[in-house]
């Protein structure tokens, strides 16, 4: 399951394909009605094992990833149940997507990417190195790449379209989308699941540098995480025995193929606006170990 191919899942209508997950809805056979019946207003989330760099989906995926997101974003949704709800339904799902597919409730989604930041890096540092800030956060001088910042901050940023990448706004930008108490909630439960999620990797030897929240509404207004929560795809963690700033860190993500695609041996140019080359089997399994390694340092189990 590494393409965008729709599958033929019985009861489910493919709706939408991301860069990394399909989405899929009740369809009008007996099966789907029985769904609806079940659950309500519902979709599937169904993580696929495609990898995406630069804005491109790269060839070929990276085996178990998307059972390795889907199953540690449900982790994590036990472990931050009392501080937010969640949209997560069920994970009775067809056996062809077993382990990689949640049924979640259907949301209204706030058009906002939440960014929680601990420490300064990737786009963060840009913005910092030009300005001295982040999303109109001042921020103290001398700071390097890996540093610590004083506290955690909220950076929001758009949420970009298939093909492009989000872009760092103020939070006076969502106020002005989504409003002030909606802007002021997002902010709150951002940096609350920040903070419990970093003292939870700390625990266990991992940094929790930033993360990637996305938050929807009930029909009765009730704020809820949805999408995936604190993987390797939305958050950089970096093992903490080898931080040292001032340099890039080592990390449990797919920093591994970020950096062979930029690398002379990929042969390719970013500039060109054509998907870089497939990955070489070393890259995939390189990548594959650091996820399934993420997923055992956090949650204590065996992948």
């Amino acid at each position: 399951m590494t393409g965008a191919a729709a599958l033929d899942l019985p009861g489910w209508r493919h709706v939408y394909s991301g860069k990394v997950r399909d989405l899929y809805e009740p369809d009008t056979t007996p099966a789907g009605l029985a769904l609806r019946d079940r659950h309500g207003d519902v979709v599937l989330v169904v993580a696929s094992d495609r990898v995406s760099a630069y804005d491109h989906v790269l060839s070929p995926g990276i085996p178990d990833k998307g059972v390795v997101l889907t199953q540690l974003s449900l982790w994590w949704f036990e472990q931050l149940a009392d501080l937010v709800p969640n949209h997560v339904v069920s994970t009775d799902v067809p056996d062809a997507v077993a382990g990689r597919a949640m049924v979640c409730r259907r949301l209204g989604m706030f058009p906002v990417e939440c960014v929680a930041r601990g420490y300064l890096t990737g786009s963060g540092l840009v913005e910092y190195r030009a300005t001295g800030e982040v999303t109109g956060i001042p921020l103290p001088a001398g700071l390097v790449d890996g540093s610590r910042l004083p506290e955690p901050v909220f950076t929001p940023a758009t949420k970009a379209e298939l093909g492009e990448h989000d872009e760092n706004v103020s939070y006076d930008a969502v106020v002005a989308t989504v409003g002030d108490d909606t802007a002021a909630r997002l902010r709150e439960l951002t940096l609350q699941v920040y903070a419990r999620a970093e003292g939870i990797a700390r625990e266990r030897g991992i940094i929790l540098a930033d993360t990637k929240l996305e938050f929807g509404a009930r029909p009765d207004g009730t704020t809820v995480l949805a999408d995936e929560v604190l993987t390797p795809d939305s958050s950089r963690f970096w093992p903490a025995a080898e931080w040292h700033p001032g340099r890039a860190q080592p990390s449990y993500d797919k920093q591994i193929v970020r950096n062979w695609a930029l690398s002379p041996e990929s042969g390719w140019d970013r500039a060109s606006g054509e998907a870089p080359p497939p990955l070489p089997p070393e890259v995939v399994e390189r990548t594959r170990s650091r996820y399934v390694e993420a997923y055992e340092l956090l949650t204590g189990e065996t992948f």
